[in-house]
């Protein structure tokens, strides 16, 4: 069995973690499918926007402890490898050109929540879970943690963090974790509905769009401002934009 699937259709790439066993753990194997799915949908021409899922009922439940504890013999330089690995795909969701979209069901924990909380949006059914809980067995989230600071006030985080304890995803709305809830029963129909929402959007002024958000992370104003003076005038150079200028001009 593929420990990813990936398929497209109608501009959307969908990217479902399929190892329902184990609760869609990440191994080495699946972060590597993972990284090559966002390639090969960056690379794709017809792809507008990405959406990440879980087989089964979670999300998924964070890195296999297994595949993270490699033994006595595993030095640092070992472990920081792997570490590297996952780091890279959750950099691969920040740099990809197009929206990508988390759609959680069940529990997203550790890593797990670090793949929801990297990508762009995030969409939750109502019984879906957030956590960090490696402080309980001694482990830091240390490349997440990054990643969850830009969504949630230092001292939500550091609470999070620090207890290890999941929230339900209300109260992950609530905090700015997750963008919207929907309801179990209706979750997959209203994800369809919002990415092909998305989907009908400009591509390129989407993708202008993301990049200068990001890009911008750790800017002065003055830098900041003058970055997105230097998006603004690109985009009116796109053919979406010429297309746009002209419809608007036809009904003024």
């Amino acid at each position: 069995m593929d420990l990813i699937s990936y398929h497209v259709e109608a501009g959307i790439a969908r990217i479902i973690l399929n190892r329902p066993e184990k609760r869609n753990a990440l191994n080495t194997e699946m972060i590597a499918g993972l990284r090559d799915a966002l390639r090969l949908s960056a690379d794709d021409a017809a792809v507008r926007v990405v959406v990440i899922g879980g087989a089964g009922g979670d999300f998924c439940a964070g890195m296999d402890l297994l595949a993270l504890d490699r033994g006595n013999d595993a030095s640092a330089l070992d472990h920081l490898a792997t570490a590297r690995q996952l780091a890279e795909g959750l950099l691969a969701i920040r740099k990809h050109p197009h929206p990508v979209v988390a759609a959680v069901t069940g529990r997203a924990l550790g890593g797990g929540a670090g793949i929801a909380s990297a990508c762009d949006l995030v969409l939750a059914a109502q019984s879906a879970w957030f956590g960090y809980p490696e402080v309980k067995i001694g482990f830091v989230p240390a490349m997440v943690a990054a990643l969850l600071r830009r969504s949630v006030s230092e001292k939500r985080m550091f609470e999070l963090l620090a207890s290890g304890e999941s929230v339900p995803a209300d109260e992950a709305q609530a905090i700015g974790l997750v963008n919207h809830v929907f309801s179990d029963a209706n979750f997959e129909a209203a994800v369809d509905t919002y990415v092909r929402g998305l989907a009908e959007k400009s591509s390129t002024a989407l993708t202008l769009m993301k990049s200068l958000l990001y890009q911008t992370d750790g800017m002065t104003l003055e830098k900041a401002i003058e970055a997105g003076a230097q998006v603004n005038a690109l985009s009116r150079t796109t053919e979406d934009a010429k297309k746009g200028f002209a419809g608007f001009a036809k009904k003024s």
